[in-house]
């Protein structure tokens, strides 16, 4: 049997639920401070293709950091130079996260 679709009980995300989403799980996660449960998560959350993805992200921001020309980033980690600009865009942006999360790392 087809299972018809009622029109009036669909509701459309808008931004702001994705934004309220993506806010309540980073409030959580950092309220928890367990790197492996939090790994965990992300694996639940996310494909491996995604993860492997997410993690040469974070790798990139490093290598920005440490003087590794874009040519050289996008050879070693097979990205595209656009990601390569976005990250080191960010990383220059005043009040950068990724440069406060750089700082942490570095301090601990």
């Amino acid at each position: 049997m087809k299972e018809t679709v009622n029109e009036e009980n669909i509701t459309e995300l808008t931004s702001k639920d994705l934004e309220g989403a993506l806010r309540e799980m980073c409030k959580l996660l950092a309220k928890n401070g367990n790197p492996d449960f939090i790994y965990d998560f992300f694996g639940c959350l996310f494909t491996p293709a995604e993860m492997n993805d997410f993690a040469k992200r974070w790798l990139l921001v490093r290598e920005i950091d440490k003087g590794t020309t874009q040519r050289e980033i996008a050879k070693k980690f097979h990205i595209s130079l656009c990601k390569i600009t976005r990250g080191s865009r960010e990383l220059k942006k005043k009040d950068s996260a990724f440069r406060k999360l750089l700082d942490y790392a570095d301090s601990i």
